[in-house]
Formats: structure tokens, sequence, C-alpha cells
């Protein structure tokens, strides 16, 4: 590993789409609350009528942002439970019905299709689900959509999707539906519109809208679901009357003042939308110089600026990942829901790019909040990871092909060291030695200084090193993530290396040195 490389260790955080960091001023909000105005809204005394107010602070921004009335809003812990109440709220009124026809976008978050058939099931529907095709842009076949839409109960889409970052013709859906004998409800999950797209929610008449605050900026547990004056509504949660009575619980007060904060520096004019579009434009072109062979599975056109899916033709999405993340450059395969799935992106496969892209994509999405500096980094980063690609593309592929045993997650729970209990190991194993199971290319992440010795042994040559390590000498086994270290354990164990244990979570998982480190 070269010097230049060696300092390639800070974490670039380029997996927004999924989650993202919260804002210092929801931060500031969530500690407000937390530390002065924690009173219960629904108490009639002074702590709860400051809190009431930030309740009502916070619902007042949102409805300025989306241009909608603030009784339309209701709080909830995110978009799956939107639309979760959404979806029932929409099924309810078809009960006795023979057969319920509901049409959803091919390229929908799971959530969508999961919601419409578990809820179906337990209000004793039967549904006809039928997903609408997308073109190779991704957006909805209009024509497809006038055809079978007439006489369905409820129509689901997304403003705009989370892989591909393709806006929805939401226009263009809305006429449809305009002109049918009767409107059908509308769903339209506002998850990655919000902030970073402008909907008419009220005049395009969607009936639904569910959204999620960690998606921008504000912690994981806080949402809202935007439901339409007249839209039939049946609520999720009863109990103690909150949400005037639309959604029941007390009110998780220190997120919704987060989200609230949020909307009020998007109120504020903190991000500009041509900062973000050069940011998007420079990502792309050093992707593009530094994989020559690159395809882009976004949009040409009508593609929101947080949002580039690409494939490289012939190589894994994971031996891709690996890459990135050795260079400490955080991205994904696609929906966060779905990455213990191996499968190839059913979202690519439904626009038909077909089964060597979608096997082959990697999502890189960047916040509205983005750091310039950052951009900075990754654009170097990006062109360090093309060479070593170019230089270890073959030991790459040969490391997928090492056969290990199947992960005995019994012996790799017992024999786990997570980054608490590694001073503890330690300690009791002076003696020690890290054995370095990554790559030379893996290398490119640095090891942080952990206090014992360190031998570096690629997996791919463990048919080369493994008689020569020492029985007894305690080892301590570390790859990038774990799930290797894992494998290897029970392999090694086997083989009568009785004292070995491994990094539980990988050296990914130790604590990330900070740029100023």
């Amino acid at each position: 590993m070269t010097d230049a490389t060696a300092t390639h260790c800070s974490e670039i955080y380029l997996d927004a789409n999924a989650t993202t960091p919260i804002l210092p001023a929801a931060q500031a909000a969530m500690i407000r609350v937390l530390s002065d105005n924690f009173g219960n809204p629904g108490s009639p005394h002074g702590a709860g009528i400051r809190a009431r107010i930030e309740l009502d602070r916070a619902r007042a921004a949102v409805a300025e942002v989306l241009h909608v009335p603030v009784d339309g809003l209701i709080f909830t812990s995110g978009a799956t439970e939107g639309i979760q109440t959404a979806v029932l709220s929409a099924l309810h009124p078809q009960r006795g019905a023979a057969l319920v026809r509901v049409l959803y976008g091919a390229t929908e978050h799971k959530a969508v299709p999961e919601a419409l058939a578990h809820w179906g099931e337990i209000l004793g529907l039967t549904l006809e689900l039928l997903p609408i095709p997308v073109d190779q842009q991704g957006r909805h076949d209009l024509s497809w959509l006038a055809e079978n839409a007439e006489g369905a109960a409820l129509v689901c889409t997304m403003a705009a999707n989370n892989e591909t970052g393709a806006i929805s013709d939401l226009d263009g859906i809305a006429r449809v539906l305009d002109a049918l004998p009767v409107r059908p409800l509308w769903l339209v999950d506002g998850v990655q519109a919000l902030g970073k797209l402008a909907v008419d929610w009220l005049g395009l008449r969607i009936d639904y809208a569910p959204f999620s605050g960690h998606k921008l900026h504000a912690p994981k547990g806080i949402g809202l679901l935007y439901v339409r004056a007249g839209a039939p509504f049946t609520r999720l949660l009863a109990g103690g009357g909150q949400e005037g009575n639309a959604r029941c619980g007390t009110e998780n007060l220190p997120g919704i003042a987060a989200l609230g904060a949020v909307c009020e520096a998007i109120l504020a004019g903190q991000w500009q939308a041509g900062a973000l579009n050069a940011a998007q434009q420079r990502l792309k072109a050093a992707l593009q110089q530094a994989f020559p062979q690159l395809v882009i599975n976004s949009p040409s056109q009508h593609c929101l600026p947080t949002t580039i899916n690409f494939s490289l033709l012939g190589i894994p999405s994971k031996c891709l990942l690996d890459l990135f993340d050795a260079l400490g450059l955080r991205l994904s395969a696609g929906s966060a829901c779905n990455s213990k799935n191996a499968k190839p992106s059913f979202v690519l496969m439904a626009m038909g790019l077909g089964e060597e892209r979608a096997s082959s994509a990697i999502r890189m999405s960047i916040s509205p909040n983005v750091c310039a500096a950052d951009i900075d980094a990754a654009v170097e980063r990006i062109a360090l990871a093309g060479q070593i690609l170019q230089t270890h593309l073959n030991d790459m592929l040969q490391l997928e092909q090492v056969a290990l045993p199947d992960e005995d997650l019994e012996l790799s729970s017992r024999y786990a060291v997570t980054a608490e209990q590694l001073p503890a190991w330690i300690a009791a194993h002076p003696a020690g030695v890290l054995l370095d199971i990554r790559e030379q290319w893996e290398q490119a992440a640095c090891c942080p200084s952990l206090g014992l010795a360190i031998t570096a042994q690629p997996l791919s040559q463990l048919a080369t090193w493994l008689g020569q390590i020492e029985l007894d000498r305690p080892l301590l086994l570390a790859c990038r993530s774990g799930r290797r270290s894992g494998q290897l354990l029970s392999l090694m164990r086997g083989k009568g290396y009785t004292q070995i244990w491994h990094l539980a979570d990988g050296l990914a998982g130790l604590p990330m040195p900070s740029a100023a480190d």
C-alpha cells in the first residue's frame, strides 16, 4: 500500500437514499425539546403547552414546505407506517366487494406491494394486484395505465425512485386518472421527493403521501403522512386521541421538532439545487473517467440530482462495493431494505435493462446537505478505485471462487470479538496476532493501530499460508465486514486451531478515524 493510498481512511458517506446524518439544526431542536420543552403535548399545564407549541411549529413548517393544509398532516414513525395507514384507509371501504383491483408501480418500494397483500388478507379481500410497467427510463407506461386503471380502487406510484432517482410523470398519471369515469384513490410515495422535488400535492389531487424524516437529515423513527381532505381514512393506531385521533400514541416530540427544523432549513433556502446538480455531475464525470466501461442506469432526464445508478458489466455488485468500501466510500447496491438479498435489482429488471446490468448495479446517492470537501475527496478516491480495478480485477474475481464452508453461526458467535471487547481480548492475549485476511487492494483502507501484532494474509492465497500458521498461537481473524472471517473461523477451528477468534463486525465495525486524525 502506497503512502498516497494509506491516507484514504476517513469515511465519505454516499448512500443518502438509505439514510442521512442528522442536520445540526435538527439535533439542536431535539436537544431543546429533550432538555427544556420535554412536556407531554397533551397536558394542559405550562410544560405541556410549551410542548404543544413545538408540535404546532413543526407541523406548520412541514405544511409550508409541502404547500398543504396543516390539518392534512399526521406525524408517524416513518414512511412504512404511513404506507400501512394509507393502504388500510384505501382498502377498508372495499370490504364486501367481490374483487378489488389495485395498481402499483413495478419499481415501487417493496413496502407498498407487501402492505397491499398484508392488508388485503387481513381485511378478507380478494385483490387483483397489477404492476404498472415502466420504460427504460423508469417512468410509468401511461398507455397501459389508461387501459387498466378503470374500476381500480387504488393506484400506487412513487414521486421518485429510491434506486435510480427516476422522477415519475405525476402530471401525466393525474391526467389519466382524471379521465376515468370514477377516479381511483391515489397513493404517492413521497420519501425521495421531500426537499428535492416540487410536487403539487393539492393540485394533482393526491390522496395519500407518506414521508420519512431520516431520508432528509432528521432522525430515524419520525415521518408523516399527508391525507387529502375527503379521502377515506382508517386509523392504524387507536388510543389516547393524539394527532386529532388519527394516530394515537404520545407524539415523538424530539423527532417531530427535528423534522420541523429540517423543513425550516428548506424554507430558509439552505440547500441550493444548483450546487446539488454540480456535485452530481462531478461525481458522474469522475465515475465515467475512472471506469470507461461504465453504464449509467439512472435516466438522463427526469432524474433526482441526488442519485447516480451505474453498472460495470461482468463485475458483481459485491466486488465493486468491497472496493469502494475499502476506500472509505459508502455506497450501496440498491435499497438498504434489500441489502442482504443477492438477487439482481428488481427495479432495473422492471426497467428492462437486463440481468447483467441489474447484477452489477451500484447506487451512489448524495444528500442536499452534501459537503463540497467530501465531493472533492470522493472524486479523488473514485479515480483510485479505477486504478485498483484495472490492476486487481482478476484477484477480485478469484477471491469470489475461494471455497469456504458455510459459517457455523453458533461457533462464530461463541468466538466473536466485538469492538468493545477488543481491548480485553488484547489484554488477555498479549502474544496474540491479528490476522488480516483482506486482499492487497483492500489494504487501501488503513488498519487502525490496535496495540497488537498484525499479519496480512490474503484470503485468496489461503492454500499457501494456512499450513504455516502455528496451531497454538492466539489469532484474531479480521476481514472487512466479519463475513469471511466467520467462515474462515469455522474452517480453521475444524483443522485444529484452538486459539482462534474473529472480529465480529470486521474492521469496518471499528470506530472510523476522523479526517483530522
